[in-house]
């Protein structure tokens, strides 16, 4: 399958400060994040989009992921269970540090629900505050990846908050026709029961 990635970036924090989150969701630092919480959440919200280069990853890899200095994973909730999850990862450049916001997304209870891009400016302001809860190098860019396999809604949600588009990258992916979907991602069987 021809997959198009698109790079979008920002080099500024925002000025203005993010929207509130819809009533009854609630945003949280999630600071004793596992392998296992991160593989599921990495799951549940892909499942559904072709998430699946990193389901075959092994925990120590798992492991390595989660132990870079200033990972963050940022979880809304709402009814008392995940909506989605961010992940940020700080990188060292020379002039300070990048931010890249690794993994973005909601589970499909969680959409249309006007989520996104409140979840979506909380992130980018986490991304810019990184320093201040990690002790890292002040940050110079903030940025992210999306692709023509993500949900519709991504690259148009990013644009909105203010990344801009900065690279385009076209290439073939050995991919499934049909995305497993969060069930069978978090190891549910996808035989009929």
């Amino acid at each position: 399958m021809i997959v198009t990635t698109w790079t979008l970036e920002m080099l500024r924090r925002p000025t203005r400060p993010p929207r509130p989150l819809p009533v009854g969701v609630h945003l949280e630092l999630a600071t004793g994040v596992d392998p296992e919480y991160a593989r599921f959440l990495y799951a549940a919200v892909g499942g559904p989009w072709h998430w699946s280069d990193r389901l075959d990853w092994s925990r120590d890899r798992w492991v390595d992921e989660l132990a870079v200095h200033g990972t963050e994973f940022w979880i809304p909730y709402g009814d008392g269970v995940p909506l989605g999850y961010v992940q940020l990862q700080p990188q060292p450049v020379e002039d300070g540090t990048q931010v890249e916001i690794r993994y973005f997304g909601l589970l499909a209870r969680a959409t249309g629900r006007g989520l996104g891009g409140a979840l979506l400016e909380r992130a980018i302001d986490a991304a810019w505050s990184l320093p201040e809860r990690s002790g890292v190098p002040p940050v110079t860019r903030v940025w992210v990846h999306t692709c023509s396999l993500d949900g519709p809604a991504a690259r148009p949600n990013y644009e909105a908050r203010g990344l801009v588009l900065c690279r385009t990258d076209v290439h073939e992916e050995d991919v499934p026709a049909e995305a497993v979907g969060s069930w069978v991602a978090t190891g549910g069987s996808a035989a009929p029961a």
